[in-house]
């Protein structure tokens, strides 16, 4: 499996794009394959089945692999 290291910002685990952020934020891979908006996770309701953790500082693991 390969992983890939996402700038998150501040750990909300989000992904998409903030005007309120003030870093560059990567975008979701997985967004962008299928131009839906999707989450890496949503506070008690959901996790997304890519999501393989955090590393510090605000970096979302992600294992998405486009086809």
């Amino acid at each position: 499996m390969k992983i890939q290291k996402l700038k998150g910002g501040n750990l909300d685990l989000d992904l998409i794009p903030n005007k309120k952020c003030k870093w560059k934020q990567d975008k979701c891979p997985w967004s962008e394959a299928d131009g839906k908006e999707h989450k890496c996770a949503v506070k008690n309701k959901s996790m997304c089945d890519f999501f393989q953790g955090v590393e510090e500082p605000d970096i979302v693991l992600c294992s998405f692999e486009k086809d």
